[in-house]
């Protein structure tokens, strides 16, 4: 009793050192710095060996919370495994992370293991114990981080074909450097133990990984029951840690249990199992969003408390010994991998230009690459408080150097969304309002906090002298062809028409004849003028009718109008046009977008359809989107064209309401 007394006291004491980690690593990014590597840093300040909140028996104690960390992180390593986004850039990814696995595996274990006798902790140790050291640490050289990746294509806004090659390889490296470690790891406990070599260990090494792969398709069908259970989204998040948990206990059940009856130790690869598991759920199961959304959910705090502990676990006494050793290793990652890029790179087809920067997004590594460590830190501890101090050291001078340098990958291959921002700033959406009143200006600063560029337009010169708070006002004689082209009106992207009937009308004659701008929205004050402004294709808001049409949907559909309006905090509705040519003929379903967007409806060929899973995406669709605006920008992001050089710039057509109504067609893609 006393004992769960003190690790309840422990764990409460750690917690409290990972919120506050938490707090402080948010300054870091102010120093251009991850929040991971804070994180880390602050792990090591309350750590045994320097301020003492964590003491030496804590890290023992706590190891079961390294454990639960490390199989939710195998789940979101395999949530992002999704094949159906993959197939555009197979030929690509494939080189590359095959080349890198043979090259960068096989240099670094050359290396090392020929450099071993030069190395303090290696020099004394048998050949058999150097060539198990040098496997270990060529596996764990190959590791990547998913999730450092993903930050940083976020940051950068980036998109396009080499984006994609570089996400697949370091998603699919991250599976197959799991497999390649329980090989590795199997074999290194035979040179250890001086276990004879013989046919029995190559069946014995195919039997657990054969095993590991059964039981992680086995907790991906676990996992998809789980998820259609009629029960919250929290409580199913408990259920996943709950059930990764497990996954540990249960390859230490097997290990002892073979021990005892079959006189050798079977390993089976918790990380390895939790990452099948994934990949099945998001690959072959109806769930994949909701798992997602639980992985987006859990990870945040998962990541706070693994790297916390991660970094107060690092044994500085013997880091301060071998900082040397962990720069000689760092210069050798980078260079196999260097080595391995370029090569894979060639074979892919790619240009050189691109090849020999190619190394740079796959520095950075992070939570698979910590876990792996703590893996065999903890089963060698004659030499792995060495192994561990080094290695840790490795990963925080990848953590620092990776996240910049994959950033300047992506400005040097042109993908990053905030360089083009730069160079196209003529690209920014406009919108000509005619007709000078208190409704043009309030829709003017609207449009324009929604990063429009709005000219206002009036024919009475006199107030367009006035000033009117960051609304630019134009004076026009008449609505004549000479003026509307100094307006620029054939460039704009959306008129809207507040003036008399008449004029209105004259304009849409004018613009349905010369200029074909996309989107007309005209007040009508008289009703005979409706089937007239229908003929020429422009959206018509009535304010006879608005008005108690909108104040009935408020009455019926509270959260779906506010929604619509804008009324929600943070949250819009836009329309964005679909240009990516690498999603045309992808359902709704298999699209890979924030659980918290919802897609309403797909304008195509001028009908609009209502969506459903089933809605295949083609070229031009404009899609109704509604959801937060930080998600809103990711789906934009995702939906722009990825053809090199440059980008055509999806449409975000900003805040689409009509109150007029559709014709509304069934979806011909939708099965019977």
């Amino acid at each position: 009793m006393n004992n769960y007394l003190e690790i309840f006291i422990l764990v409460v004491g750690f917690l409290i050192v990972a919120i506050a980690a938490n707090r402080i690593s948010r300054y870091f990014p102010k120093v251009k710095l991850p929040i991971i590597t804070g994180l880390l840093f602050i792990g090591i300040l309350c750590g045994p060996f320097i301020l003492n909140f964590v003491p030496r028996k804590a890290i023992t104690q706590l190891h079961f919370i390294n454990e639960i960390c490390l199989a939710f992180i195998a789940f979101a390593a395999g949530a992002e495994l999704y094949l159906k986004e993959l197939k555009g850039r197979m030929k690509s990814i494939k080189w590359m992370t095959f080349s890198q696995l043979f090259f960068t595996f096989g240099l670094s274990v050359l290396a090392i293991f020929f450099l071993s006798a030069r190395l303090l902790f290696m020099a004394q140790l048998d050949w058999q114990v150097k060539l198990a050291i040098a496997l270990l640490v060529g596996t764990i050289f190959i590791t990547r981080s998913p999730a450092s990746a993903i930050a940083v294509i976020n940051e950068m806004r980036a998109k396009g074909p080499y984006t994609q090659t570089a996400i697949g390889v370091t998603v699919i490296k991250d599976v197959l450097v799991i497999i390649l470690f329980t090989i590795c790891f199997a074999i290194a406990g035979a040179l250890i133990s001086k276990v004879p070599f013989d046919i029995w260990l190559i069946v014995i090494l195919i039997g657990e990984l054969c095993f590991s792969i059964l039981i992680g398709f086995l907790l991906g069908q676990t996992i998809n029951w789980i998820l259609a259970r009629g029960i919250t989204t929290m409580q199913k998040a408990v259920f996943l840690v709950a059930i990764g948990y497990s996954i540990y206990l249960f390859a230490h059940l097997v290990g002892e249990q073979s021990q005892n009856l079959l006189g050798f130790r079977v390993y089976i690869e918790p990380l390895l199992i939790c990452i099948i598991g994934s990949f099945v759920v998001v690959n072959f199961g109806s769930y994949r969003r909701e798992f997602v959304k639980i992985i987006e959910l859990v990870v945040p705090t998962i990541y706070i408390i693994f790297y916390t502990l991660t970094g107060a676990s690092v044994s500085l006494d013997i880091l301060a010994q071998t900082w040397g050793v962990a720069l000689l290793f760092f210069a050798i990652r980078l260079i196999s991998m260097a080595i391995g890029a370029f090569i894979g790179g060639t074979l892919g087809g790619d240009p050189f230009r691109v090849n020999r920067i190619s190394w740079m997004p796959y520095v950075t590594q992070a939570g698979v690459a910590i876990g792996l460590v703590s893996v065999v830190a903890v089963k060698y501890p004659d030499w792995g408080p060495q192994f561990g101090a080094i290695l840790i050291g490795v990963i925080v001078l990848n953590e620092i150097c990776g996240p910049p340098l994959f950033k300047w990958f992506i400005l040097m291959v042109g993908e990053s969304h905030k360089k083009k921002e730069l160079l196209h700033e003529n690209k920014i959406q406009k919108a000509i309002i005619f007709g000078l009143e208190g409704q043009s200006l309030a829709l003017a600063r609207q449009l324009k906090e929604h990063g429009w560029e709005v000219k206002l337009v009036t024919r009475s010169e006199e107030r367009a002298n006035l000033e009117y708070h960051g609304v630019n006002v134009t004076h026009v004689k008449e609505l004549s062809m000479v003026e509307l082209k100094r307006l620029e009106v054939d460039n704009a992207d959306a008129i809207v028409l507040l003036n008399q009937d008449e004029d209105n009308l004259k304009f849409c004659e004018l613009a349905y004849e010369k200029f074909g701008t996309r989107d007309i929205v005209v007040r009508v004050n008289e009703r005979s003028y409706v089937s007239k402004f229908h003929e020429l294709g422009a959206l018509i808001v009535e304010p006879s009718t608005v008005m108690v049409s909108l104040m009935d949907h408020l009455v019926r559909s509270p959260i779906a109008t506010s929604l619509l309006l804008g009324m929600e905090k943070d949250q819009d509705t836009v329309d964005i046009e679909m240009q990516n040519k690498e999603l045309h003929g992808i359902t709704l379903r298999d699209l890979q977008i924030p659980t918290d967007v919802i897609i309403l409806a797909t304008k195509r060929n001028n009908n609009t359809l209502i969506s459903t899973g089933y809605t295949r995406l083609r070229l031009g669709d404009v899609l109704t989107v509604v959801g937060s605006v930080e998600s809103l920008e990711k789906v934009r992001l995702k939906m722009e064209d990825t053809d090199l050089p440059g980008y055509n710039k999806a449409r975000f057509m900003g805040k689409s309401i009509s109150l007029k109504r559709k014709s509304i067609k069934t979806d011909p893609d939708l099965p019977g």
